[in-house]
């Protein structure tokens, strides 16, 4: 019974593990000529399914945009710009260039 018991506890572990995030890349870059450095930038967030999100943030001259894109075992219903199709690359492959 006891044994049954730890079986059944660890698998329930196992299974929330699993969905933690577990991988994190982040993608810095310019995204308008007339704003200096590397102001923007995406990241994402994959759980162990490459399932999770994409925080992107747009830094301009005169205003800042920051959005969302969920992700589902690798893939957006969205559009991925350049840089949203990088950092998900790297997230998945556990590379991280900045």
């Amino acid at each position: 019974e006891t044994a049954e018991y730890v079986k059944e506890k660890y698998s329930t572990i196992e299974k929330r593990v699993k969905a933690l995030i577990q991988k994190v890349a982040i993608v810095r870059y310019r995204a308008f000529d007339d704003v200096g450095s590397d102001l923007s930038y995406s990241i994402a967030f994959l759980d162990n399914d490459n399932s999770g999100v994409i925080l992107t943030s747009i830094f301009g001259r005169n205003e800042s945009t920051t959005y969302a894109k969920p992700i589902d075992k690798g893939i957006s219903r969205y559009d991925l710009s350049d840089e949203e199709k990088q950092v998900l690359e790297n997230c998945i492959n556990n590379v991280n260039e900045n």
